[in-house]
């Protein structure tokens, strides 16, 4: 196999954050297949599915791009450092474009967005359309949701939490020291910490190992992250604009015991996408680019040929 060709690049936005992200493969690769990722996790969420991709990247067929969105890994907070009350997904749907026009600014490019990653392309769609088509000829939707994340507020629960969001982001966010005190005490490696990631985010297939190294990459993100962007995600609602989407091809994956973006939310999609493919995957939760990388893979890989075939670049 050829060597592959890796640099590290540092995407300065337009309101001051730094956006960390690795480039693997020659620039003259005939498509760019950028990567985002979700929400607590890191670019290292996506290494499963890059290893797998790695013989196309040291073939010269493929430029790989894996970044941290805002807030998460070594990117930097921006205009946000201070007060994250303003902060969106539409902000990560900005960081997207400006992160394509510095790194990828010609040629074809494919998205492949896991959870949060998922909805930043919907708001570059739904800001910047003109992209879908032309220069974005492919969108993978992994594990992701359009909007109605929020509670419905239609019971006392729901009612709370809806009026406490505020406050606990708040909350959290002042008291990030001692809360990042506490979760020293109860590692990644600790039992109790993997049963609990294993029951929120996986499938009944996932392996310790899979496990375990999720929890790492959650357990790296700051209480700051976690916090300022919960009600973000509440506030997402892109189900009346995803008509970009509809000129390009789509793949569209889905676990079936997802609990945090159910295949409710996935079905919600391909309504409104229907030349899209629908994949609602068996035993399998929200991790599908850890828990299935191979699949994630194949998915990406349809929509890499059809961004190279004569056909898209018609």
């Amino acid at each position: 196999m050829n060597t592959v060709l890796r640099r590290v690049a540092a995407v300065r936005t337009s309101d001051g954050a730094v956006l960390h992200a690795v480039v693997d493969g020659s620039d003259d690769a005939p498509v760019t297949l950028v990567l985002a990722h979700g929400w607590t996790l890191a670019q290292a969420a996506w290494d499963d599915v890059a290893e797998l991709l790695t013989p196309k990247v040291a073939e010269g067929e493929l430029r790989l791009i894996r970044y941290d969105q805002r807030g998460h890994g070594r990117s930097t907070w921006g205009r946000y450092a201070d007060d994250v009350a303003e902060l969106s997904i539409d902000q990560l749907g900005q960081d997207l474009g400006e992160l394509l026009d510095d790194l990828a600014p010609a040629g074809p490019v494919v998205l492949g967005g896991h959870s949060m990653g998922g909805m930043t392309i919907m708001c570059l769609a739904a800001a910047r359309p003109e992209l879908f088509g032309d220069r974005v000829r492919g969108v993978a939707l992994v594990s992701t949701s359009a909007g109605d994340l929020a509670p419905a507020g239609e019971t006392l629960v729901e009612r709370l939490q809806l009026r406490l969001a505020p406050g606990m982001v708040s909350a959290a966010i002042g008291g990030a020291r001692a809360i990042e005190r506490l979760r020293q005490l109860l590692p990644p490696s600790h039992p109790r910490h993997q049963k609990l990631v294993r029951e929120l985010l996986y499938g009944a297939d996932a392996t310790d190992d899979m496990v375990v190294a999720g929890a790492e990459i959650m357990h790296a993100t700051t209480i700051r992250a976690f916090a300022a962007f919960y009600p973000a995600l509440g506030e997402h609602d892109k189900r009346q604009e995803l008509k970009a989407l509809a000129d390009v091809p789509v793949e569209i994956l889905v676990g079936d015991s997802d609990k945090l973006t159910p295949k409710r939310h996935s079905r919600q999609m391909a309504e409104v996408l229907p030349e899209a493919n629908l994949e609602i995957v068996p035993r399998t939760g929200h991790m599908l680019p850890q828990e299935r990388p191979q699949l994630v893979t194949d998915a990406i890989g349809r929509l890499l040929s059809a961004a190279t075939s004569d056909r898209a670049a018609a």
